[in-house]
């Protein structure tokens, strides 16, 4: 019996600019199309740049009537990815796993509560994106065989890209210069990180249910604050197509653990086969030559079994034998090494004798050389006359 949870997910709408790289997210707390109609209609004000075309996939909260109805009067060419091609939306995949999965996690939410969290946490996590997180952009791509090269650019935020170009307006340019320079990064990370542990503590695990709609209230959500990211020297206007407006900061407490690091099963080693062994009938054999000749090749083997056995062992079963023969000959290696040490050992092989030293009391004083004896006299005498 398959178990199904009651209430609907939360879900992230992501916009990304392919030439500036610049993002934005939006909660969804339902996935239809006035949900997203309405969502993009507040991009378009968040945006520093005019929204003139929109690329979406085929789902049916982007394919529909009111979405086609809406880029016609907003004049914006409204295009779609292909059927079956994934790749198509290959920016927006990758900002789906850089930013919304990096930081919101892989967890379930529902809710209103959730909801509200979500949108606080995706205010602040805009402006460290586009302002703060460079990113290199492929240049090309050559292929040479089965190698693939890739040249990309200098890394760069989106922000940096955005002024490079002459689209934002002179004050747009502007604001967006007086937000960057008095925005401060470690405050807005330490609130990003407030606003994380806020969001975690509301995700539903299995077997748990969310917190009823009668508890949500207008302030229940903890809220992001921009002018905490700001230092008291440099507040600035709350005016442009970024505003900063202040809002009320609640205290979430202790930083709690991302719940979605859960402790993974160990991996054991693998002892079992998932398909026939090919050499099982020649193991015999295959063993008696590496031990006949172990500085024989696996490939000359492999070669002999096919002129033995025609039509019997493919090409493709060249890298099995040479996995296997591998392990036997660890095995013989280890096998002579521990025979030779017994061996060793058993018969009481006579170790050399150590080096003996003089030692010196006085600096001064030299050793005085050992008179030789009488077979080292006859030694010496017997080499001088060679």
């Amino acid at each position: 019996m398959r178990l199904c949870r009651e209430g609907a997910y939360l879900y992230t709408l992501t916009l990304t600019d392919i030439a500036t790289g610049w993002t934005e997210c939006f909660a969804l707390l339902h996935r239809s199309q006035k949900a997203v109609v309405h969502a993009l209609e507040v991009a378009r004000q968040l945006l520093p740049f005019a929204m003139l075309g929109l690329d979406s996939d085929n789902g049916s909260e982007f394919i529909n009537t009111e979405m086609f109805a809406y880029c016609q009067r907003e004049k914006i060419t409204f295009t779609r990815g292909r059927a079956y091609k994934k790749n198509d939306q290959c920016f927006v995949e990758h900002k789906n796993g850089a930013v919304v999965r990096e930081l919101v996690g892989y967890d379930r939410f529902e809710g209103e509560r959730a909801y509200r969290q979500l949108a606080e946490v995706y205010r602040a996590v805009r402006l460290y994106v586009n302002f703060f997180q460079p990113s290199m952009k492929l240049l090309t791509k050559r292929r040479d065989g089965s190698s693939v090269y890739r040249k990309y650019d200098a890394a760069q935020t989106p922000l940096q890209r955005l002024l490079a170009t002459e689209t934002p307006s002179a004050p747009a340019r502007a604001h967006l210069l007086e937000v960057v320079t008095a925005l401060d990064p470690v405050g807005l990370l330490r609130q990003i990180e407030t606003l994380q542990d806020a969001l975690w503590k509301l995700a539903v695990l299995r077997g748990a249910t969310p917190a009823s709609s009668s508890e949500v209230t207008e302030d229940s959500a903890v809220r992001f604050n921009p002018q905490v990211c700001v230092p008291a020297a440099s507040r600035i206007v709350n005016e442009g197509e970024i505003p900063l407006q202040p809002v009320l900061l609640e205290i979430a407490g202790q930083p709690q653990r991302r719940k979605y690091r859960r402790t993974t099963k160990k991996r054991e080693p693998r002892n079992y086969r998932t398909r026939l062994d090919p050499f099982s009938e020649v193991n015999g054999e295959l063993l008696e030559w590496v031990k006949a000749d172990p500085g024989r090749t696996a490939k000359s083997m492999f070669v002999e079994l096919q002129q033995r056995y025609p039509a019997h062992y493919p090409d493709i079963q060249l890298r099995t034998l040479q996995r296997r023969v591998r392990e036997w000959r660890g095995e013989m290696l280890i096998e002579f090494n521990d025979q030779w040490l017994l061996e060793d050992l058993n018969k009481g092989t006579i170790l050399p004798k150590g080096l003996r030293g003089v030692r010196i009391n006085d600096a001064t004083e030299k050793p005085q050389p050992q008179p030789a004896s009488e077979k080292e006299k006859e030694e010496i005498t017997s080499v001088q006359k060679i």
